[in-house]
């Protein structure tokens, strides 16, 4: 009878190599468009100049060229919208199919549509968070990064040879094409596992983000995130001078960031704004604004939240490189790479072991 132990080392080899040969290439085929995404801005920036080189409008014509922006035809399907800032001046609108729309932050003429259907980008976007399949998409990929973190731990614990030969197990080697193979891909895997918990664990964080934050928020004690208020719905349309004034007066020191337009069932506008010391770029901040007298009437600041609180809002910063500066964008970006070689490598290994064997 074979030994338990040995049992359980050949069936988590198995598991491994089967795994990384088949959602192992869903993995790196992710993992290589979240690389691309890390550069997103200054891809976009790079390809539409004129939209960049824009004078950044004072905050009262900005409410007015949003009244134009809502009033115009493209309004109807818009969900909440981007505010302009230094590096993008223009309104950037998020419409519920997922296309972008710019509008003149001092006009509110429309400038550039993007069409998730037509747009690199975009597409990538779609594909990196969704599969392009939506919600299905986003539970498959959960599953998928899962399945990443599994491939990483008992890699290792099929390579972990004891501490004092560890080292010398990670010496890459030419030949044999067996030994070459599976020594490259034992060295990049081992040597970059901390990077590679990092990008892929908090992506997985990312398909169950709402589980992730009430379960770091009960585990530390806290209240769950804030809620909008529900007002009487709006029957006309929002002073947005009003509202945009009010904003800024709560919020003197903070970037007023995104947004969120109210729906049918409440007059409730909601606004996300970032606060000095906040990592996510568009701020977790939040300010909830009467539609009706633009009084503000809750919100939540980000940098008072407890340990569950700011551990939730760290993750995605960590994930996008929106922290760290150059040297974080460029380890995640070469990181997002590695499922690719790990995949190649194994591969290769595999088919030399399947050909040796015919010898």
């Amino acid at each position: 009878m074979t030994p338990r132990p040995r049992r359980f080392r050949s069936t988590l080899k198995t598991l491994h190599l089967w795994l990384g040969l088949s959602l192992g290439l869903l993995l790196a085929l992710v993992t290589l468009s979240g690389s691309v995404l890390l550069w997103e801005q200054p891809l976009f920036a790079a390809g539409h100049p004129e939209l960049v080189s824009r004078p950044l409008p004072a905050l009262a014509t900005q409410a007015r060229s949003l009244d134009t922006v809502l009033a115009s035809p493209q309004a109807k399907g818009l969900r909440g919208l981007s505010l302009p800032d230094a590096e993008m001046p223009v309104w950037e609108a998020q419409a519920r199919g997922g296309d972008r729309l710019y509008f003149d932050a001092t006009t509110g003429e429309l400038l550039l549509t993007r069409h998730k259907s037509g747009d690199v980008l975009l597409t990538l976007l779609d594909w990196h968070t969704h599969l392009l399949t939506g919600d299905v998409g986003e539970t498959v990929l959960g599953v998928v990064a899962c399945t990443g973190l599994f491939m990483l731990f008992s890699g290792v614990w099929l390579y972990w040879p004891g501490r004092q030969r560890a080292l010398k197990h990670l010496k890459p080697h030419a030949n044999p094409p067996v030994l070459r193979w599976a020594s490259f891909h034992r060295a990049v895997g081992v040597v970059a596992l901390p990077l590679l918990i990092v990008m892929i664990g908090t992506g997985t964080t990312m398909a169950y983000r709402g589980a992730v934050r009430n379960g770091l928020a009960a585990a530390f004690g806290e209240k769950a995130p804030a809620k909008p208020p529900k007002t009487a719905p709006l029957d006309g349309k929002p002073d947005w001078a009003a509202v945009l004034a009010s904003a800024r007066a709560a919020a003197p020191d903070a970037e007023l960031t995104r947004v969120t337009l109210p729906g049918k069932d409440s007059g409730t506008i909601a606004m996300r704004v970032r606060r000095a010391g906040e990592w996510n770029l568009a701020g977790r901040s939040t300010l909830f604004i009467n539609g009706h007298d633009a009084s503000v009437i809750g919100g939540e600041d980000a940098t008072k939240l407890g340990p569950g609180g700011r551990l939730a809002n760290a993750l995605f910063p960590i994930h996008s490189a929106a922290v760290g500066g150059i040297v974080w964008r460029t380890l995640a970006c070469i990181t997002g790479l590695l499922p690719s070689f790990l995949l190649v490598t194994g591969f290769l290994f595999w088919r030399a072991r399947q050909r040796r064997k015919h010898l």
